[in-house]
C-alpha cells in the first residue's frame, strides 16, 4: 500500500473538513472516493467515445431526445 501527503491549504481544509463531518467518512476515505469517482468518469467517457466512433462508421445517426419527441 502507498502512502502519500497532500498539502491543502486553509480553504481547502475547511471544505475536505466540512464534508467528512457532512458524510461522516474518514478525510482519507473523501480522497479515495474522490478519486475513484474521477477515474470512472474518464473511463465512461472513453467508453462512449469509442462506442459512437463504431457506430459512426456504421453510418448510424444520433438525434436528440427533443427530435424523438417531435416524431411521436
Amino acid at each position: 500500500m502507498a502512502i502519500i501527503s497532500v498539502r491543502l491549504n486553509t480553504e481547502e481544509e475547511k471544505m475536505i473538513s466540512f464534508l467528512s463531518d457532512h458524510f461522516e467518512e474518514e478525510k482519507s476515505s473523501l480522497i479515495k472516493h474522490s478519486l475513484k469517482e474521477l477515474y470512472e468518469d474518464i473511463m465512461d467517457r472513453k467508453i462512449i467515445d469509442d462506442f459512437e466512433s463504431k457506430e459512426k462508421n456504421k453510418k448510424v445517426k444520433f438525434v436528440s431526445a427533443q427530435e424523438l419527441l417531435k416524431a411521436l
